[in-house]
C-alpha cells in the first residue's frame, strides 16, 4: 500500500467516524409524542441543558450567579439614604439616627423570577422582643416579603416571624438558629404575571428554604405586602429591584447573588401552556 493510498484511506475512515457520531446521538426518534407535541419521550434531538458550574463551598455563587454582595463592596445596591457599613466582610443596618430616617437598600438591577441566596445574622445580645428583635425583611421586587426577624425563642405573631411570607403565611416550621449566628436563606421566587388589562393571570409563588429547611412550598402570595392589611396585587413591569429592609435593628448580611431564571422555569402553569 502506498503513502498516498494510506492518506486517502484514513481521511476517509475520518470522515466515516464523524459521520457515525453524529448519527449516533444518544436517544430516540421513533417514541411517543410528549404532551405539547414538541419532543418525543427520550428524544435525541432534545437541547441539552447549559452547563453551569457549581460553587467549591455550598452556599457559594454558581458561574451564572449575578453576585449582590461579596463582603467587599456596595455597589450593587443603592442606599436610601447612607450606606450600610462593612465589616469583617458583612454588612449592617445602621441605626436610623445615624443615617436619618428609614434606610432599605435597594439592588441597582432589576429582576422577575429568580432564585435568590442570602447569608444573615441577628445581633447578639438581643436587647427588644417579638417585631423590634433582628427585624429585616427580603422584598422581592420591591413589593413581595419574605420575614427576616430574630426568631429563637422570641414570641411574636405567626405570620411575622423568620420564613413567614409576611402578613399572609407563617412558615412550615421554625428553623432559626440563635441570634450571633449566621443564618441562610435559599429561595425560588416566581414573579406575578399581569394581564394587558392589569388583571392578575398568576400570582407570584415562593419557595423558602431557612438553614436548610423548607418553610415556604411553591406558596402562592396574595399581592403586595401591607402591615395590617390584606395584600392585594396592583399591575407593574416584569422586572423591578430587590430590597433590603431597614427595620431599625442592626441586621448583618454577607454573600447575597441570584439567579436570573428563564421563562421555561415557570411556563408549565401558565394558563396559555396548560392543555
Amino acid at each position: 500500500m502506498t503513502l498516498r493510498t494510506m492518506v486517502v484511506l484514513g481521511a476517509t475512515l475520518i470522515t466515516l467516524s464523524t459521520a457515525g457520531s453524529a448519527q449516533e446521538k444518544p436517544g430516540f426518534r421513533d417514541t411517543p409524542m410528549l404532551p405539547g407535541g414538541q419532543w418525543r419521550v427520550h428524544d435525541a434531538d432534545r437541547p441539552a441543558p447549559v452547563v453551569v458550574t457549581p460553587a467549591k463551598q455550598p452556599g457559594g455563587a454558581p458561574s451564572d450567579a449575578v453576585v449582590l454582595f461579596d463582603g467587599r463592596s456596595l455597589d450593587a445596591w443603592t442606599p436610601q439614604r447612607s450606606a450600610w457599613p462593612i465589616k469583617d466582610g458583612a454588612m449592617t443596618v445602621p441605626s436610623r439616627a445615624s443615617a436619618g430616617g428609614e434606610n432599605a437598600l435597594v439592588s441597582k438591577q432589576s429582576f422577575g423570577d429568580v432564585q435568590l441566596h442570602l447569608e444573615f445574622r441577628s445581633p447578639n445580645p438581643p436587647t427588644k422582643t417579638s417585631q423590634d428583635r433582628g427585624n429585616s425583611g427580603i422584598w422581592f421586587m420591591q413589593r413581595y416579603e419574605v420575614q427576616i426577624l430574630d426568631g429563637y425563642r422570641n414570641p411574636t405573631y405567626a405570620d411575622g416571624t423568620v420564613g413567614a411570607v409576611y402578613g399572609f403565611k407563617p412558615p412550615l416550621v421554625n428553623a432559626a438558629r440563635a441570634p450571633g449566628e449566621w443564618q441562610s436563606y435559599d429561595i425560588v421566587f416566581e414573579r406575578p404575571r399581569f394581564a394587558a388589562d392589569g388583571s392578575l393571570v398568576r400570582p407570584a409563588y415562593v419557595t423558602a428554604f431557612l438553614n436548610g429547611v423548607v418553610v415556604q412550598n411553591h406558596q402562592a402570595m396574595l399581592g403586595t405586602t401591607a402591615w395590617r392589611q390584606v395584600a392585594k396585587y396592583t399591575a407593574h413591569g416584569d422586572a423591578l429591584p430587590i430590597q433590603l429592609q431597614d427595620h431599625d435593628s442592626p441586621v448583618s448580611f454577607r454573600n447575597i447573588w441570584v439567579r436570573p431564571l428563564p421563562e421555561a422555569a415557570i411556563a408549565q402553569d401558565l394558563k396559555e401552556n396548560v392543555k
